[in-house]
This record gives structure tokens, sequence and C-alpha cells, in this order.
């Protein structure tokens, strides 16, 4: 026995799969809030700068209030004295502002971890474990009470923000996270190093894709309205 389905029982499952996708993308970007036991307390940095910023704690992080087109937006994670030994990853905390890892014996930090945090401006560090990008990230460093504080993300691209050494000619420089920075083309330049002038060809690359799809579409719907008239 063939099941075919109606366009509205199809358009039916599509909009459940997709509200299932996005129910478990907001779990998996807030399990980082669950790496450890407790929650922010209202004294500590990431409290006080939660409070300051008009957020709301959920355990271990503090979530923006004035998004609502992104209401689970991690502004300041703290992830102190939860025995962490090493870091090598943050999923769903790209946008924070300030993260604490204090009071934990990390002995490693994957370099990669703060990859596109663009927003991160304050960091707070066991003693001995080295800011992000190194002290030429930040604009300040300093280490008192047994932590290393990491101040002011600096642009790791040149003063005019325009162009670096190492990106190719005919390209643009910005900043990617602490140490990091991502080379985009300029206007009208694309390809590979960005050595090809002119817009990208979407009409030639895309069109002749879109036509076959639309054919083969075409032809599994003819083939299984057949089939199911034959039944």
């Amino acid at each position: 026995m063939k099941v075919v389905l109606s366009w509205f029982e199809t358009a039916a499952l599509i909009f459940i799969l997709n509200v299932c996708f996005n129910e478990s993308y907001q779990l998996t970007g807030l399990q980082v809030c669950s790496l450890c036991g407790g929650t922010v307390q209202n004294t500590s940095d990431v409290g006080q700068f939660c409070s300051s910023s008009a957020g709301r704690i959920d355990r271990r992080c503090c979530l923006a209030n004035n998004n609502a087109s992104d209401p689970e937006r991690i502004i300041g994670l703290d992830l102190s004295n939860c025995s962490l030994t090493q870091v090598k990853e943050l999923p769903g905390a790209s946008k924070v502002s300030m993260i604490d890892l204090s009071l934990n014996p990390i002995v490693n930090i994957s370099e990669k971890v703060f990859l596109g945090f663009l927003d991160l401006n304050y960091m707070i560090l066991p003693q001995d474990v080295v800011c992000p990008g190194g002290n030429v990230s930040w604009q300040k460093v300093e280490v008192r009470q047994g932590k290393r504080i990491c101040k002011g993300q600096n642009n790791m691209c040149n003063q005019t923000g325009q162009m670096s050494m190492s990106c190719p000619e005919h390209s643009l420089c910005g900043p990617y996270g602490p140490g990091f920075f991502e080379c985009s083309c300029a206007e009208n330049y694309q390809g590979y190093k960005c050595l090809r002038q002119g817009e990208f060809p979407v009409v030639e690359v895309f069109g002749p894709l879109a036509a076959s799809t639309v054919v083969i579409s075409f032809l599994v719907w003819v083939t299984q309205r057949r089939k199911a008239k034959s039944l």
C-alpha cells in the first residue's frame, strides 16, 4: 500500500519538522548554561553585569531581555568554580559580552573556542591562563586576587580597518574574535583570493540548477500521480 501525501499534509509536516528543529537548536544553544550546577550569584561579576544590563539569569547564563528576535541570546556566562580542566567549546555563546572562568584548574583552552566572539570584551581567567589571542588582543590585561582579567577586545586589523597584510588584494579585513580576523572580498570582487572582478553570476550558476530541480520535481510528481491512479 502506497501512501500519497496531499500538499496540505506535506506543508504541515514541513512546519512540524521546522518547529522541532528550532526547539532542538535552542536547547543545544542553552546547554552551555548547564555545564555545571548552581546559578549566577547577584554579587558576582557576571551577576552585577547582568543587573546593569537589565538581563535575566538562567542557571549559569545571563540572557538579554530586550531582544524579541533572539530571546535566548547569552550576554553573560559564569562558569567559575566548575572544576573545569579544559575548555573545548562554548556552544550558543558567541554573542556573549562577559565570561568568568576563574577558580577552575584549567590547563588547556582551545585556540578556536572564541572564534567569532565579536562582542566579548571582558574575561576573568585563572591567573596562570593567558588571555585568548595573547595580551596584544586586549586593551588591558591585569592580574589581581589570583585572577587574570582581560578587558576590551582589540581589532586585529590595522587602524583603517580596511586591509591587512595577511589579506589578499581586493579584500577587506574584519575582526573575528580575540586574536582572529577574517578577509572578505571587496565590492565587485569575488572568487578565489578575490581575483575575479564583477558581481557573482547568480543566474548563470543557479539558473540551470533551479530549472533542473523543477523538471525533476515535475517528473517525480507525474510518476507518483500515475502510480496513485493505477491503484
